[in-house]
């Protein structure tokens, strides 16, 4: 695991950016191609599976995740991800041991890829790994300049995990409000409110103050996105039963409507932008996912609420 530790514990950061990839375990394949224009073999589909590495040795190796590649019979590829917030020199030893034993134990191509919200820890983990007699590790690195800034709210709704990451990276530039903007728009859209807040916490934590302020101004805004932590905890708990109680499948596209709906809104609130009862009435009332994404997009360029429409 990542040198990221308080009296042995996992940091509350490090624990959620392994998070993200455990429930898009594609987020990987994406960065990677993305960041570092690495083309993978083509798959049918990825999981995450647990990081211990440790075959016969004694000592124990366990990365933080391993993302598998399968094809129709058998894996095609794999990735051992780490996220890692502070320099560990180990790491020189321990993350040529993690690519070996797990191409050894799926017989198929591994690619080593760490992920580092700081930039310093991020030149450090770049630099080239020699194994010996010319061999050489060259980990694929994601800091800040490499993670993509996310601020169309549109890929925000469709790949939250990559808002937060975006959110993480660069909510400490000059000016983050069209990021913190896209990200609040991919929280509202979720499905999943537990997991939104999640995402919403792991955020605000790694955020400097200003930038917070800016967050929680955006998460309150209005009053049918209240995001107070009492207000929302109990949204959490409570889902959207209803709808799921009539059918799972009617449900799940239901709420996704309701979602894109409400990251509507919510752009137009966050922006300052007036919202009359038929304009609400009209978005609410919409269940045509495409047309609530080109709503998304002209939300976020929007003079006036009358504008998504025109």
């Amino acid at each position: 695991m990542g040198a990221d530790t308080v009296a042995g514990v996992p940091s509350h950061l490090h624990e959620m950016l392994v998070e993200l990839f455990t429930h898009r375990p594609v987020l990987a394949v994406e960065l990677l191609a993305d960041a570092h224009g690495v083309r993978l073999p083509e798959f049918v589909s990825a999981r995450t599976e647990p990081g211990e590495l440790t075959d016969t040795a004694p000592t124990e190796y366990r990365a933080d995740r391993v993302i598998v590649l399968s094809g129709t019979a058998a894996p095609v590829g794999a990735i051992v991800l780490e996220v890692q917030l502070a320099r560990d020199d180990d790491k020189r030893w321990s993350w040529p041991v993690y690519v070996a034993t797990l191409r050894a134990r799926l017989r198929c191509p591994v690619t080593l890829l760490v992920i580092c919200p700081d930039p310093r820890v991020a030149e450090w983990c770049a630099a080239a790994i020699d194994l010996g007699d010319g061999n050489r590790l060259t980990p694929r690195v994601l800091g800040p300049d490499r993670i993509p800034t996310v601020t169309d709210p549109v890929q925000a709704v469709a790949i939250p995990e990559l808002a937060v990451l975006s959110a993480i990276a660069h909510g400490a530039d000059p000016d983050p409000v069209d990021v913190l903007v896209a990200l609040h728009a991919g929280l509202v859209a979720m499905d999943d409110v537990a997991l939104a807040l999640r995402y919403h916490d792991i955020v605000l934590a790694a955020l400097p103050e200003a930038a917070g302020h800016t967050l929680e101004e955006l998460m309150t805004t209005g009053t049918d996105y209240e995001w107070q932590s009492e207000f929302y905890r109990k949204r959490a708990t409570l889902g959207r039963a209803e709808g799921r109680a009539e059918g799972r499948a009617e449900g799940r596209a239901e709420g996704r409507a309701e979602g894109e709906a409400n990251a509507v809104l919510a752009v137009l609130e966050a922006r300052g932008i007036e919202i009359s009862e038929p304009v609400r009435a009209r978005v609410t009332g919409c269940t045509d996912l495409d047309q609530l994404d080109t709503w998304i997009r002209r939300a976020a360029t929007a003079t006036t609420a009358d504008d998504l429409f025109h």
